[in-house]
């Protein structure tokens, strides 16, 4: 117990200071476990429990919505390959790792505005639909979200072709999208817009708009 405020009080030892370290070393921890491009279970467990002895007095809305995934994930203490590929995408997000960033004095090269939603954006109708989801949603995992537009009479799809008729965005890293690993995704949905198919890109805003108004 620090009974005369000496911890608080120092220079270096104090919890501010010890916070931002730990951040830190949350950042670098994020690019190590990304490096390969994988995440399998044993590092999101590891993870999970670095966080639990280093930040969980902290509040911060990007930190617990990364432990509050990791901990819907780690239920069944496995990882199945879906959760992988989240998990990758929002700990890529977190560290930056693979952005390309302007140089110093330039402007930003890509801005939230950039991505290419329609204007206006439609309604959406689900019975029968096909529903495509990229990037890191923040209502919550992938499959939750699945399952609203299953539960609605929607259809998920895999991968975007002419037969998808929703590409939904999920609102984590958006400003990122050229550069991340759904960019691709978001891409060929334009290419086929462009060329006359009927998909619509939407962001998880408007998605969750027409769920709930």
């Amino acid at each position: 117990m620090d009974l005369h405020n000496e911890f608080e009080n120092s220079k270096f030892f104090h919890n501010a200071r010890i916070d931002r370290r730990a951040a830190d070393a949350l950042v670098g921890l994020a690019a190590g476990i990304t490096a390969d491009g994988v995440v399998n279970t044993s590092e999101a467990i590891f993870l999970k429990q670095w966080l639990e002895n280093n930040l969980a007095h902290l509040n911060d809305p990007v930190i617990n919505l990364l432990y509050s995934r990791l901990a819907s994930m780690l239920q069944d203490d496995a990882l199945d390959p879906d959760e992988s590929l989240e998990l990758l995408n929002i700990l890529r997000s977190f560290s930056g790792v693979g952005i390309e960033r302007s140089k110093v004095g330039e402007a930003p090269a890509i801005s939230p505005t950039d991505l290419p939603f329609n204007s206006p954006a439609p309604d959406l109708v689900w019975d029968g639909r096909i529903f495509v989801f990229t990037g890191v949603m923040t209502f919550g995992p992938r499959k939750d979200c699945q399952a609203l537009v299953e539960e609605r009479g929607g259809l998920i799809g895999g991968a975007v072709s002419k037969k998808v008729h929703y590409l939904v965005v999920g609102s984590v890293g958006n400003e990122q999208w050229r550069h991340s690993t759904y960019g691709t995704k978001i891409m060929k949905a334009v290419e086929l817009r462009e060329a006359g198919s009927s998909i619509a890109i939407v962001g998880e805003d408007h998605w969750q708009r027409m769920l709930f108004g």
